[in-house]
This record gives C-alpha cells, structure tokens and sequence, in this order.
C-alpha cells in the first residue's frame, strides 16, 4: 500500500481502521507500522472529520410544519366534467375494442360461410402453405 492509498482510504472510510474493508487492513498496518507519524496524523485528521459528522443533527420539524405546508399548496386544476369524463374515456376504450372484436370475427366467419365447402378447404390450405403429397411425388 502506498500513501496515497491510506490517504484515500482515511478519507474514505474514517480514522478508525477497524471499518477500513477487512482487505486493506493488513496492508495498513504494515505502513502504519512503516511511517507511524504520518499514518497517526492522517487519521487524526479523519477522526475530526467522523467527530464532525456524528455530531451533527438535521434539525426538527414543528408537528404540524408538513400539514401546513400541504394546506398552503395549490388545489389541482380539476373541471367540473373531469370526474366524469374519465370513467366514461375508460367505458369508450372498452366498447370500442369490443365492437372491433365483433367486427373482425364477423368479417372472418362471413367469408367462411360465403365460401363453398371445397372452396373453404382449399383456402385453409392455401393459407397455411402446406404441401400435398397425393401422387406420390412432391
């Protein structure tokens, strides 16, 4: 481990090596025991800045701070026909994916039946591209 690496740990992780990744530690130790002075002012100065952070305390809210910040709000701009329209845009979707159905399966049965009973087989089989071997040859 070199310098730079301890200096970007401390700054990383504190100066309490026992939170350092179990990884590093070994190697830590080895340049804390290598360069002490140096190694004990780097985390000197990583331990004022873990004392800073665990001292510091987000203030409190009043009780009722969130209501009142809620009621002070804009109202949504909602129409008088918007609760309405709604549920009535949902029904509209529905009916007219309903009647497409009705329409599509119509228009399919319709040119099944118009068709002769020879004729509906020969285009079922034309459709599927199916070939048929009825001589013997392919």
């Amino acid at each position: 481990m070199n310098p730079e690496r301890f200096e970007a740990l401390a700054e990383a992780f504190g100066g309490d090596v026992a939170r350092w990744p179990v990884a590093e530690r070994e190697e830590a130790a080895v340049l804390m025991a290598a360069q002490a002075d140096w190694a004990q002012s780097v985390l000197a100065v990583a331990g004022e800045v873990d004392t800073a952070l665990y001292a510091y305390a987000p203030p409190k809210a009043s009780v009722g701070l969130a209501d009142r910040i809620v009621a002070a709000g804009p109202r949504p701009a909602r129409g008088r026909w918007m609760g309405f329209l709604w549920p009535a845009g949902l029904g509209a979707g529905l009916a007219a994916a309903c009647a497409a159905g009705i329409f599509v399966g119509a228009h399919l049965s319709a040119a099944i039946v118009s068709a002769e009973p020879s004729e509906a087989v020969t285009m079922a089989a034309s459709d599927q591209n199916f070939d048929f071997d009825l001589d013997g040859e392919v």
